[in-house]
């Protein structure tokens, strides 16, 4: 049975699985790269700020010394505190070009300010990156200032460990508030995706509506993308109806033509004697039952090709059973109710007469007295299948007998009426159906026939009427 079709979820091989994971992929990537520029970003911005800070510091001091003109003056200082405690990182200094030291921060007292070895730039000024002697890291600028006759060097530092701490900080916060962005933009992708892919889940319910017979062509209105596939579809199944009224047509037709002179020749045979017209009514005869059986094949392949066929199983073998204890009142049939929630049979409701009907109609003339008839489903490797069991105590068949009762035209006691086709007919209608027929011993004593169907989706307690 095929399975009734699923919303559209995020399982593996779908195409809103595709999308999700695509989506979630390249958000990923692009939370993470964002996380990394908007940290860089910042960690650019702190260090252009603290350059600047440091600049405005050394032209403080610069001023200080150009307005003293001595730059061992205790009036040469800076007003931020940080430069005045100690391993603060934040250090200044006043020296000449060979080193010598005239005035420096209460901060730096007790430590050798940095050498700077880079090139200066048009303002006299260099600056680089080192680690004082407690490992903390600075930003040291350096500018050149004469004050006549003599050229000093003004060094100003300042803590770059607390602008690394301060990046490392915001980047745990960046990352915790991307991440969460993240997951919402994942939830909200997971929601885009299923609801971009409900049109093929309207088309998908659509088209088994129209396989389990409620409807006989796709409806509703579908995006741009795939309205051409509903209308091919529809097409197909406006084509295939056409297909088969010719063909059943053509068959009918067939009939009327091929009855007619088969008739005459019998009829001809008949009213003559001799080996020529035994001959030719014997070949007639087989040429009625030939027709006969390939215009029946034709008549079972046209009707079950039809797309959206349907039947109550449980009230057709209950009509059936009604049926038979009439023909057969002397026989003694039992009927097991069937559920309610049963499914129901994949196909036409004519074909499930004529085959339960067959098989039903053997177990009564060859019974002694009792059959019973059971209704069920199992599940099977190609889904579930309904389970048709006839049983009789009849004298019941052989394994061989069992065999060869199935093949066409076999009848192994021939004064029993009959023309040895019913079992043929259902047989052929099983393997049409992709169903199957089984003979076995049955508890009653006799046959036990086992014939499985396909079925149509799960019957509810409220039925509707068989199509």
């Amino acid at each position: 049975m095929a399975t009734k079709p699923q919303g559209t979820s995020l399982r593996k091989g779908s195409i809103a699985a595709s999308l999700f994971w695509l989506s979630a992929g390249w958000l990923v990537v692009a939370l993470v790269a964002t996380g990394f520029l908007l940290t860089d970003l910042y960690s650019r911005a702190l260090d252009t700020s603290l350059s600047e800070s440091l600049d405005f510091q050394v032209e403080s001091l610069t001023g200080s010394l150009l307005e003293t003109g001595d730059p061992t003056s205790s009036a040469i200082t800076l007003s931020d505190p940080r430069f005045d405690r100690p391993r603060s990182g934040w250090y200044w200094a006043i020296r000449d070009a060979n080193g010598t030291l005239y005035n420096l921060s209460t901060s730096a007292v007790g430590i050798d300010m940095p050498v700077l070895d880079g090139e200066r730039d048009s303002r006299g000024r260099r600056t680089e990156v080192l680690d004082d002697a407690f490992g903390t890291r600075m930003r040291v600028v350096e500018r050149t200032v004469t004050v006549a006759p003599t050229t000093y060097q003004i060094v100003v530092t300042g803590n770059l460990s607390e602008i690394l701490d301060l990046v490392g900080d915001f980047r745990g916060q960046a990352f915790i508030v991307l991440g969460a962005v993240g997951v919402m933009l994942a939830i909200m992708s997971a929601i885009v995706a299923r609801f971009a892919m409900r049109p093929i889940d309207k088309l998908s319910a659509a088209i088994e509506s129209v396989r389990e017979g409620e409807s006989v062509t796709l409806g509703g209105t579908y995006p741009r993308e795939i309205a051409p596939l509903a209308e091919e579809v529809n097409e197909l199944l406006r084509s295939n109806a056409q297909i088969i009224e010719r063909a059943r047509n053509q068959v009918g037709n067939l009939a009327h033509g091929l009855k007619t002179p088969i008739a005459v020749l019998r009829n001809e045979a008949a009213s003559k004697q001799g080996t020529l017209a035994d001959v030719v009514l014997g070949e007639s005869e087989k040429m009625s039952t030939i027709v006969a059986t390939y215009l029946e094949r034709a008549r079972l392949a046209a009707r079950t090709s039809v797309v959206g066929k349907k039947a109550d199983a449980g009230m057709i073998l209950e009509r059936l059973t009604r049926v038979m204890r009439k023909i057969h009142p002397e026989v003694s049939i039992a009927f097991q109710a069937s559920d309610p929630n049963l499914p129901w049979f994949r196909g036409d409701e004519a074909d499930l007469e004529e085959m339960a009907g067959n098989l039903l109609d053997n177990a009564c003339k060859w019974s002694k007295g009792q059959v019973r008839v059971a209704l069920s489903s199992e599940r099977g490797e190609t889904g579930a299948m309904l389970l048709v069991q006839i049983e009789d105590n009849g004298a019941g068949l052989s394994e061989e007998d069992a065999q060869k009762v199935l093949r066409r035209g076999v009848r192994l006691d021939e004064k029993t009426p009959g023309t040895g086709l019913g079992l043929d007919i259902v047989k052929e209608l099983v393997d049409v159906y992709g169903g199957s027929l089984e003979l076995k011993r049955a508890a009653l004593g006799g046959l036990q026939v086992d014939l499985r169907l396909p079925t149509a989706r799960l019957g509810t307690a409220s039925k509707l009427n068989a199509t």
